[in-house]
């Protein structure tokens, strides 16, 4: 098993966004992977356990021993059947176990055995390469420079992001959109997976050359994710660009992004057309959220609100009287705390203008503008 091909350039492999076939245990697998990992089972969750308990009490002849019998025969060559698909798809992956040891060893040999073919690990596996991101971060948050995009809830930031191609959507990572009613219609990843897509990203950036980095103003939490400490605390310290946009097309913005778009997300996950009784399940649970920031009685209203908003929009499509809503929302209970925020950062501004203008200088900007 010594002489198996090893694969050692780690950061070829996130790059080239090279196929991964992870032989770690589903339970391994739903903690955290990468983004291009397919996860095919040398082991399931309970035959791993008993192995594991053996080890600890017998040690390790007799654990081997113990997955020998466990995995042969048919449940081997369903296993091995899985991994051969995997490898006709994808000839140029790779694979990988936990640390590059015995499991991932055991499946190279069962392959050659299978197809001839020598499929290359990943030498660490995946705690080295896990290191190898979390590094990257630590490395990359202090040597590019960040600037930070912000404005009011609801000004398009993130549209406005994707049309740079030296940003980060932090947002779009966390499948977040940083508020109450930031929750999308899918959940969102494990902070390990989180992580490792966020250091991907910044790598390639890395690669392309770009010295400078938009992300968007956030705090230290995207839902229920946390930014790394490392880039959080250059956040702080970055650059800010102020991008204002009038309250209108603000409450326009918020329309789509939280009404329109979640409702097609919807339909595109329960695969039907109506999907309004869970559109509206979100849109209570998002706005209770906030009802102890609120109060008693603005919520109520703002509730009684919703509830007329729904009601129009399941009978006749009509969604005007969510306005009703994400107006106030916006200006009463929002920006009152941008205002707060910004006004202990102005040292930090660089620029203020609106969408078109920030959208230029941002593309522009070469690092060396003063305030």
């Amino acid at each position: 098993m010594k002489s198996q091909v090893q694969y050692t350039d780690l950061l070829s492999l996130f790059l080239n966004d090279i196929p991964m076939l992870d032989v770690r245990a589903p339970v391994e697998y739903q903690q955290g992977a990468f983004p291009n990992a397919q996860n095919i089972a040398i082991l399931n969750n309970e035959e791993r356990e008993a192995i594991g308990i053996k080890y600890k009490n017998k040690g390790q002849e007799e654990a081997i021993a113990l997955g020998a019998e466990l995995v042969k025969g048919e449940v081997k060559a369903q296993r091995v059947a899985q991994w051969q698909a995997f490898i006709e798809k994808y000839p140029q992956g790779v694979l990988y176990c936990f640390r590059g040891g015995m499991r991932s060893q055991i499946t190279q040999m069962w392959i050659k055995e299978q197809t001839g073919i020598e499929y290359p690990r990943v030498a660490g596996g995946y705690k080295a390469m896990r290191r190898f991101l979390i590094d990257a971060i630590e490395r990359l948050s202090s040597s590019f420079e960040l600037v930070v995009l912000s404005g009011r809830t609801g000004s398009g930031k993130t549209r406005l992001l994707r049309q740079l191609s030296n940003s980060i959507d932090l947002e779009g990572l966390a499948n977040h959109r940083g508020s109450a009613f930031g929750p999308t219609a899918t959940p969102q990843p494990t902070q390990i997976n989180f992580e490792n897509q966020l250091a991907i990203e910044m790598l390639k950036h890395e690669a392309k050359g770009h010295k400078i980095i938009v992300v968007e103003d956030e705090g230290r939490n995207i839902g229920s994710l946390h930014l790394p400490i490392s880039l959080y605390k250059t956040m702080q310290t970055a650059k800010i660009v102020l991008m204002n946009v009038d309250d209108e097309e603000r409450v326009k913005l918020s329309t789509c992004e939280y009404i329109d778009n979640i409702q097609k997300e919807m339909q595109k996950i329960y695969n039907k057309g109506n999907v309004f009784p869970e559109l509206q399940e979100h849109l209570i649970m998002s706005l209770s959220k906030l009802q102890k920031r609120l109060g008693g009685v603005r919520y109520k209203y703002l509730y009684e609100k919703l509830l007329e908003a729904l009601k129009l929009h399941q009978e006749t499509g009509d969604k005007r009287l969510y306005r009703d809503i994400i107006q106030p929302l916006l200006v009463d209970y929002y920006d009152p705390m941008y205002d707060y925020q910004i006004s202990k950062k102005q040292q930090r501004v660089i620029y203020t203008s609106d969408q078109k203008n920030v959208l230029n200088y941002l593309k522009h900007y070469n690092g060396t503008s003063k305030k």
